[in-house]
């Protein structure tokens, strides 16, 4: 249910709405735009990489997942909602529109980190791919309940003449709605199993990140995978991010049709994280995944050969099916090789893998259509490239080797 609740903000906020309407009205269409929102996305995914792990490991010791996983939440939520009436102003609030924005992206990502840090509790190792991706599947489900509900806003009032200012809020409003309501039963269900250690003295932001990289240095198998998450989810990362962005700017997609096209994204999406969480458990997570990454090789190449909307439809549904599925295996490898005792700890890690991805990606997009004024095309065909280099990185690990140091008890 969680996956349920905060999937309505990457959807509206992060992938289908307000980054259009952040790049093309508040920040105005500028040549520098679309680098200025990717740079605010880097500075709200570089907080979360230097908090992230230290936050983990203190939850860890405290047995305070639920509560940090409440404060995220409510965080998210209320951000998003003051976000509304600065996108009301169009850009007179640029600035402010800037720092809310990295307040409610800090949040959500901090909540993301902590939900899945409840994952080895509640599956085994032999099952936590089809449990992850029930989850998975489950949030584009409330992807697309959220996106269908703002469709409908932006329909009815683009038909009545209204204007992006007077729409784009409304659809913040809903979502941030949506989010709070559809957490609710993990705060009144789901219980902590967790047991607290005795307290230690606590440590400096930079002591806790050197502990927690020490830390990894006993899992070597988890460490190269996070080298191959860093690389594939800088891909991932631009699609989140630039989709609706490169849509419009590229393609000349209007507002309606670029939701329209994620709805339905968000059904591929869903079936394919469904099944491949079934198939993960069956062929092997690293099998899966490498299948995945295949096909996003495959997803860039048709996006930049058929530069079409016709072949962004192709390549973007293509995209949805293995969409789900590379994120979903990729949260249930992480728990799969480790250790219990420091779950919370180690999905901050993996948090700061993929929050240093969500930098790389999509500064790397800002950076080239910006020195190329605009070629959005070439932006995206070099950071296809990404997806190749996770890929050669995976071949790497030994997932049976780090299952099995995950199960070694260190003091």
């Amino acid at each position: 249910m969680y996956d349920f609740a905060n999937s309505g903000y990457t959807t509206v906020v992060i992938t289908a709405i307000f980054n259009a309407f952040f790049v093309s009205v508040i920040a105005g269409g500028t040549d520098w735009a679309t680098l200025l929102w990717t740079t605010i996305v880097a500075i709200s995914f570089a907080i979360v990489m230097v908090i992230g792990p230290v936050l983990g490991a203190w939850a860890d010791r405290r047995a305070a997942k639920k509560r940090v996983l409440a404060i995220a939440t409510i965080g998210c939520v209320g951000s998003t909602l003051a976000l509304a009436p600065i996108a009301a102003q169009g850009g007179a609030l640029l600035w402010l529109a800037c720092v809310v924005f990295i307040a409610s992206n800090v949040f959500y990502a901090l909540g993301e980190n902590f939900t899945a840090a409840f994952l080895p509790e509640l599956a085994t190792s032999k099952e936590i791919a089809k449990v992850s991706a029930w989850g998975w599947s489950l949030g584009y489900v409330g992807g697309l309940v959220t996106l269908g509900v703002c469709l409908w806003l932006v329909t009815t009032q683009q038909a009545a003449g209204a204007k992006a200012v007077q729409y784009v809020p409304w659809t913040l409003v809903i979502t941030a709605a949506i989010y709070a309501v559809a957490s609710l039963p993990i705060f009144i269900f789901l219980r902590e199993r967790a047991v607290a250690k005795p307290d230690v003295a606590p440590q400096s932001v930079i002591n806790g990140l050197k502990r927690s990289f020490a830390n990894l240095k006993h899992y070597p198998d988890l460490r190269r995978f996070f080298w191959s998450g860093l690389a594939y989810q800088a891909g991932l990362s631009v699609v989140i991010t630039l989709a609706s962005v490169y849509a419009e700017q590229a393609l000349g997609f209007k507002m309606a049709d670029t939701i329209k096209l994620l709805l339905v994204v968000n059904v591929s999406a869903a079936i394919g994280a469904f099944v491949f969480g079934y198939v993960q458990d069956k062929i092997g997570h690293k099998t899966t995944l490498s299948i995945t990454l295949v096909m996003w090789i495959a997803t860039v190449l048709i996006a930049y050969f058929w530069h079409t909307q016709n072949g962004f439809w192709v390549a973007a549904n293509f995209a949805g099916l293995c969409l789900g599925a590379s994120q979903s295996g990729g949260r249930a490898l992480v728990g799969v090789m480790s250790p219990k005792a420091q779950i919370a700890e180690f999905y901050g890690l993996w948090g700061l893998v993929v929050r240093l991805s969500g930098i790389i990606g999509p500064m790397l997009y800002g950076m080239v259509t910006w020195m190329t004024q605009g070629n959005h095309r070439l932006a995206l065909l070099l950071t296809g490239s990404m997806f190749v280099i996770g890929l050669l990185l995976l071949a790497r690990v030994n997932v049976a080797a780090g299952e099995s140091a995950a199960q070694v008890v260190r003091r």
